[in-house]
């Protein structure tokens, strides 16, 4: 009998000391969290409210029911969003803008009352838009293309000022992508055909000339070679012209000696054609 009372007085025992270790755990494990590495923490206390420093990497205490910690990434972090923007000449232009953002460690408290956690994805696309819009409207459709550093650049700043307001840092703003609407390229299409048909003309005019031109050079050497053959005509009679003749006929007897389709018929054709008769 007593042995029975001793074994379930030892069993009782056993068990509230591990209920006490169990409970102990859990509030141990209840009063720690963990901070990773390129992350931050923002504490919020329930008669406090948002606490203003801001808790560091490692593992921390903190009062259960009392305190909870809210985990900020604090790494870079890569953003785009397309718009649609008017340039100057009304044209519409379709960009894509890519964004690398991290919030300002000491500001993590404000930005958590004002903002919350995704704070990222609640500004930038706005502010994005904004800058976009303002920056393309200083522009002709057709200078974005050939003063692209520049916007770039204006809207890189635009951007950083709008952002700072927000107690978020850009580390780098850049257009990723660039186009135009279907009536801009169409009529971007049109013109350079329309180029390509000029400048198929002007070569058309410029060869018409330089064939006009040489006709003008080989009608004035013929003309020359014409007055040269009077001149020496004149100085020394028909003699050259008969030379030309005689030439002339040489290269006739040499053509037709090389071609065997030829036959020679003398001048007296009669003797041949009598003998015949006999």
């Amino acid at each position: 009998m007593g042995s029975n009372q001793a074994a379930v007085s030892l069993l009782t025992n056993i068990a509230r000391a591990a209920f006490s270790l169990g409970l102990g755990a859990t509030v141990l494990n209840s009063s720690l969290y963990t901070v990773d590495g390129g992350q931050r923490a923002v504490l919020f206390d329930r008669f406090r409210g948002v606490v203003d420093d801001t808790v560091g990497e490692g593992t921390h205490f903190l009062i259960p029911w009392l305190q909870r910690p809210f985990i900020f990434d604090i790494r870079t972090r890569a953003h785009s969003f397309t718009s649609v923007s008017g340039t100057k000449d009304l044209q519409m232009v379709n960009l894509t803008l890519r964004v690398l953002s991290r919030p300002e460690v000491n500001h993590l408290p404000t930005i958590f009352k004002t903002l919350g956690l995704e704070y990222d994805e609640k500004v930038l696309p706005s502010i994005g838009n904004e800058v976009l819009k303002a920056v393309v409207a200083q522009f002709n459709a057709d200078q974005l293309l050939t003063e692209r550093p520049r916007v770039s650049a204006l809207v890189c700043e635009g951007l950083m000022a709008r952002a700072k307001d927000f107690n978020i840092v850009l580390d780098d703003v850049a257009i990723t992508h660039l186009s135009y609407g279907a009536e801009f390229s169409k009529a971007v299409e049109q013109k350079q055909v329309a180029q390509q048909e000029a400048e198929r003309s002007k070569f058309v005019v410029m060869k018409a000339e330089q064939e006009r031109r040489a006709a003008i050079i080989r009608a004035e050497g013929e003309s020359e070679a014409a007055q040269l053959i009077s001149d020496a005509t004149s100085a020394a009679g028909m003699g050259l012209i008969e030379l030309r003749k005689i030439e002339a006929a040489r290269e006739n007897v040499a053509s037709m000696a090389r071609n065997g389709n030829v036959v020679y018929v003398p001048r007296d054709a009669n003797i041949f054609l009598g003998g015949l008769r006999a």
